[in-house]
């Protein structure tokens, strides 16, 4: 039913999308480069070379989006470099075997590179975390989380770390016919075409160093170990379908997971104006959740909608992200997660943020083992974060959030209450603001 849903969305958006593009869009201008000679003689716009819409994988987010890098040049190679990392403390209260605290280090760094061939762009793209060394243990304190395993169980109320190799993929784009292009992405650690930008990569979640409760609802695939993917589009719109390896990766952070290109998924999108950006999409994961006790892996089909509105004038800016993910297993049904967050840049230094979450959870990913019920719980987050002058080409910043965790009445013993606070604490570094 829910792929149903997803597929009359997508016609919908496409067709919007054919008659946006034969009406034009009065102040919508796409950055571009000198444009070649396509077929019969059509000019084909060549995008950018880091437009501001490229997120992770080959994710589109908002046109009006700040950038934040260091942009080099290197003989015929345009190189991108960007990250953000945090050196963190955080506590989670509730019930004595839910109680945790933590230091340690949230991060991500990530190169891109990029030259003309053949009529074409050619596009290298690498991430790394060092997180499998300054996360101990099965992941950092976030009650309410869930996904994956280690030490041989699932993990629960902790955030998994982020493997080692985030993205090892290669890109290549080119004209097709008038302003179509096509496109082909694909690598050994990569991101299909599933869900709306990872959060890493999300302007709404930039100053946030806490992962999502719901990441395994919309963006957990943004490491993927194998993916290959075609698209086309155009200047507003763009048609994306993957092969890839949707189980999630094991325990041992450091090496490539990689496993046959059996699972698949479609996304379209749609950016209306500069400042919005929406996307529908749809996959089945073959073998994604880790067993339950001793069965086998369990297959999911997920399905995703999300809107992203970015607003910019100089240094201050306001993102917001708004996501729905659903994901159908066979032990658990159909299970439902939402999102909102928020970020708001007044001045280009006070940073306020938010994340409201509602997430429906199997019994048996929250470690209730009496019954095979879905839980809806919760999760309200409020922050600050404060960037000082930039250095260098970076920019060092200090902050801290307030959470509470929301329970349904069932599992408020086991918490210690139905709204269970929690905190952290924070100093971070991040490329200062490029092309704004």
């Amino acid at each position: 039913m829910y792929l149903r849903c997803v597929i009359v969305l997508c016609v919908l958006i496409v067709n919007a999308a054919a008659a946006a593009a034969q009406t034009g869009h009065e102040g919508h201008v796409m950055p571009q480069a000198p444009a070649p000679q396509g077929h019969e003689g059509h000019q084909v716009p060549m995008p950018d070379v880091f437009a501001p819409r490229e997120a992770s994988g080959s994710a589109w987010v908002p046109d009006a989006t700040p950038m934040f890098g260091s942009h080099q040049q290197l003989g015929p190679w345009s190189l991108m470099l960007h990250g953000n990392a945090f050196a963190q403390f955080l506590y989670e209260g509730g019930e004595e075997h839910r109680t945790s605290h933590q230091a340690g280090s949230i991060n991500w760094f990530m190169a891109m590179a990029r030259r003309e061939v053949a009529g074409g762009r050619l596009g290298l793209r690498g991430m790394v975390s060092l997180e499998p060394w300054t996360i101990p243990g099965c992941g950092y304190p976030d009650l309410l989380a869930t996904g994956e395993v280690c030490d041989g169980d699932s993990i629960h109320d902790r955030q998994h770390p982020h493997d080692l190799f985030m993205e090892l993929a290669v890109e290549y784009d080119r004209p097709l016919t008038g302003g179509v292009r096509w496109q082909v992405y694909g690598g050994p650690a990569g991101e299909p075409a599933l869900g709306p930008a990872g959060f890493p990569h999300r302007l709404s979640a930039m100053p946030n160093p806490i992962a999502p409760i719901g990441h395994h609802w919309l963006d957990a695939t943004h490491i993927t170990f194998g993916v290959v993917t075609g698209a086309v589009y155009g200047q507003r719109w763009k048609v994306e379908a993957s092969a890839f390896n949707g189980r999630e990766p094991d325990e041992r952070r450091w090496d490539l997971d990689l496993a046959a290109l059996d699972s698949y998924s479609g996304r379209v999108s749609f950016l209306p104006t500069p400042s919005l950006a929406l996307q529908v999409s749809a996959g089945h994961l073959t073998e994604n959740e880790a067993p339950h006790g001793v069965g086998p892996r369990q297959d999911v089909d997920r399905a995703t909608a999300s809107l992203t509105y970015h607003r910019t004038a100089g240094e201050r800016w306001w993102a917001t992200t708004m996501g729905w993910g659903v994901n159908d297993e066979p032990v658990s049904g159909a299970t439902h997660s939402g999102l909102l967050e928020t970020a708001l840049t007044p001045n280009g230094h006070d940073t306020f943020y938010g994340r409201l979450e509602v997430t429906a959870k199997p019994a048996h990913s929250l470690h209730v083992h009496e019954n095979n019920d879905n839980y809806t719980v919760g999760k309200l987050q409020a922050g600050y974060t404060r960037y000082f002058a930039t250095r260098g080409a970076l920019q060092p910043g200090v902050g801290g959030f307030f959470n509470l965790s929301l329970l349904p009445e069932f599992l408020g013993p086991r918490y210690g209450g139905r709204a269970v606070p929690g905190i952290g604490v924070y100093v971070t570094l991040r490329p200062a603001a490029h092309g704004m």
